[in-house]
Order: C-alpha cells, then structure tokens, then sequence
C-alpha cells in the first residue's frame, strides 16, 4: 500500500513554496513557472462533476456538473446559466433513453448557442448525450458532441405577402387614387430566416385624400410596406399613386398601381393615369371630357389596382377603380390592392371602386354619392372627391409571413395577429413591427 505523507508546503532546493496549501487553496507553482503532468497521469476527482440525483424536472444547470435527465414521466426544460466564461462545461445525458417520447429544451437564458439566441435546441434522439462548451459571446455554447448532426438553429422557409399603403382620390373632376403595391411569394420561392436574427417590417399608411376644397387638391401617394433583415433581400411594395386634381388636365402619380388623371376643361384636356411599378401593380384610368350636349360632365380616371388598371373616364361617368387580386396566404383567399373610382360632375355616376378594398368616386349632384376611403389592411385607392364630396384617402397596407409551426419562435413586436393554418403559423403585421426568427 502506497504511503501517504502530509504537508502544507513542498519546497524547490532554493527554498522556494512549490506547492503550497492555505486556506483551503492549494497552490502549484509560482508566477512565471511551468507547470507539467507527466505522460499518463491524470488528476482524479478533477473536471465535470456529475450529479448524483437523477433530473426529472425542469432545472437551472451549473458550469462544471454533469447531469443525467430522466424524461420518462415528460418533457423536460434544462436552462443554461445566465452568464458564462470561455471553457466553461456542461453535459446532460438521457438517463432512461426517453428523449424521443418525451424530448429535452435548451433554454438558452440569452446568451447564444452555436452563434443564435433563438430558438430554444431540442433534443429529441434517445439516448443522446449533449457535451456543450461555452466559448465566448460570439457563438456561445457549442456541443463539442451531441451524438446529432443537425444543426440546432438552422434557417427555415417563409412566405409573405406586402401590400402597401393605398394612394388618397382627389378632390375635383379628379382620379381615384391607385391601389398599394403588391408582392408575394406564396406558392412560390420561400426566403430563407436566420435563426436569431431579427426583420422589420414597415407597414405602409394609406395616402390622404384631396380633401373638399375649394381649391382642387390631388390625393397623397401612399406609404411603402417593407421586409427587410439577415440574409434576405430587402422587398418594398410601394405605395400606391395619388388621384390627380387640378384644372390643367394633370396626371395621375405614380406609385405600386396608378392614380387616375383628371379633366381641367379645353384647352387643357384630360390627365393621363399613372404609371405603375411592374410587377406590383397597374396604370390608372385617363381622364375624359364630356359628349356633346353634357357641358361641365368632366370624368377623372379610375386608379390602378393589382390585377388591372383603372378604367379610363367615359363623358358621362367617372373611371372605375381597377380589381386587386386575390391570395390565399392566410388560409383562405382575400382580395387585395383595388383601385379607387374617380368623381365626375353634375348628376352622373362616380366610378366604382375596384375589387379589394377600393373606395367609390363621388358625383355631388341627386341623389349624388359621397367618395368613400379604400378600405384598411387591404391597400385599396381612395375614391375621388368632388364639391361638398369629401375625397377619400387611401387604406392602409398589411404584410403577412407564414412559417412553420415548428418554427415559429413566438418573438414579435407591434402586435400582429397571430393564426394558425394547417401545419403552419400566420403572422399579420397591419402597423410596423418585427419578428425575430
């Protein structure tokens, strides 16, 4: 049997402490010393210190202890330590070979695994054992072996849907105001989130309506509706065109569908609609004068919507708004982005406003019509305003992302509407938010 010899210190033949014991601190060596084991040896009792009760509950791990969780009676939670230092070591076993039934989460406690926050690993293999090394802020913890390959915070799909806001009528024989820009990916290309990281989303307000005079005002173009973060390219649906007014035949604006043109009586003849930015939208309507026989029926155009231009004004009506389409990102087809009808003066109808949310043209005369606005959260145009008609303005935009179920990571801001369809989450974003993925 090996002797055993006790001492406080052991001395180098210059009466230096080599190791020395105080206060329960032993110290090897001196600064500036080197300090070697030989070939074979090891220190015992040294490294992970592993638990004796088994896990089978939720719990806070410690740096330096080894666990063994026992998830037979269900799923167990295991959060990390808050803060950590480079080296610092954690390993967790399945004790009964159960986490394919009932699986272990990682809750990271803000501090990054393998370089993310979110979301949570999960463990889900039986009888898999997690060794995880904590190597600095930048990537966190790292399994150094996890008996799994997959990547625990990898990139996953989504689609979305970006409608702008709606551009606001005029006021006047004015243009209805043209419908908000629309871009979707649905049932095409999904773009690819990283995990961890965070996208913004702007929605786009709806144009403000020419007013009621008595000068003759256009509409305000509406806001543009955007995505934009890691690893994406930034997409912009923009905002729709406002409906002109004025009394020199202007045109419409520009914007994601048109506005309408207006009708500013000889010599100026009539605006041309506006243009549209492909492949978002539509052209608005022109602006026509009236027959002969009609004095002073001045028609504006109707704007723009996503699945056709406004229509132009005829002599004795306003121009239609143009139809917006439909898409199914929600679960179940809504039309979108309508163009908004043009007002028309004395006594003939104001143009209607276009399927998905376009607002109606006014005709001041009886039984006469009020303009009404393009309907929020679906980016319709405003309808034009005219005499004692107020001009609507344009509706609001929305955006819409649809991810997995299984990887929706619940960290939103701005309050969106949150639903579920088959398999997957929807996300409805009708003010500026963000989702971290």
């Amino acid at each position: 049997m090996a002797s055993i010899i006790k001492v406080d210190t052991i001395q180098d033949q210059d009466g230096n402490n080599i190791i020395n014991e105080n206060a329960n601190t032993i110290t090897i060596g001196k600064s500036g010393d080197t300090v070697q084991v030989a070939s074979g040896a090891e220190f015992v009792g040294g490294g992970i210190q592993w638990q004796s009760d088994v896990k089978t509950s939720a719990f806070t791990a410690v740096a330096g202890e080894g666990y063994w969780i026992n998830t037979t009676s269900g799923a167990i939670t295991v959060t990390l330590p808050a803060s950590a230092s480079a080296g610092d070591r954690i390993i967790l076993t399945d004790y009964a070979r159960t986490w394919g039934t009932n699986n272990l989460t990682i809750n990271q406690n803000s501090l990054n695994f393998q370089g993310f926050t979110s979301p949570n690993p999960v463990y889900n293999t039986n009888g898999q054992s997690i060794d995880l090394v904590y190597s600095g802020a930048t990537n966190g913890w790292i399994p150094n072996s996890d008996d799994d390959v997959a990547f625990k915070n990898p990139p996953y799909d989504a689609e979305y849907l970006l409608i702008a806001g709606g551009g606001g009528g005029g006021y006047g024989n004015a243009g209805g105001g043209g419908a908000g820009g629309f871009l979707t990916n649905f049932g095409g290309t999904a773009i690819s989130l990283t995990a961890g990281a965070t996208y913004t989303i702007t929605v786009g307000g709806g144009g403000a309506g020419g007013g009621s005079g008595p000068s003759t005002l256009p509409g305000t173009k509406g806001g543009d509706s955007v995505l934009s973060g890691t690893g994406i390219s930034t997409v912009t649906a923009e905002g729709g065109g406002f409906g002109a007014a004025g009394s020199g035949g202007t045109d419409g604006g520009a914007g994601g569908s048109g506005g309408g043109g207006e009708y500013g009586g000889a010599p100026a003849g009539p605006g041309s609609g506006g243009a549209a930015t492909a492949p978002q939208g539509n052209a608005g309507g022109a602006a026509q004068p009236s027959l002969p026989g009609t004095p002073g029926a001045y028609a504006g155009g109707g704007g723009g919507g996503a699945g056709s231009a406004g229509s132009d004004g005829a002599p004795s009506s306003g121009g239609d708004g143009g139809n917006g389409l439909a898409n199914s990102i929600t679960g179940s087809a809504v039309t979108y982005a309508g163009g908004g009808g043009a007002s028309v003066d004395p006594g003939f109808p104001g143009g209607d406003g276009g399927s998905g949310g376009g607002g109606d043209g006014a005709e001041h005369s009886a039984p006469g019509r009020d303009a009404t606005p393009g309907t929020d959260g679906l980016g319709g145009g405003g309808g034009a305003g005219i005499n004692s008609r107020i001009a609507g303005d344009g509706g609001d935009g929305v955006v819409i992302l649809r991810v997995a179920t299984a990887d929706y990571s619940g960290t939103t801001t701005g309050s969106p509407t949150v639903d579920t369809d088959g398999t997957d989450t929807i996300l409805t974003f009708t003010s500026s938010g963000s989702y971290t993925a």
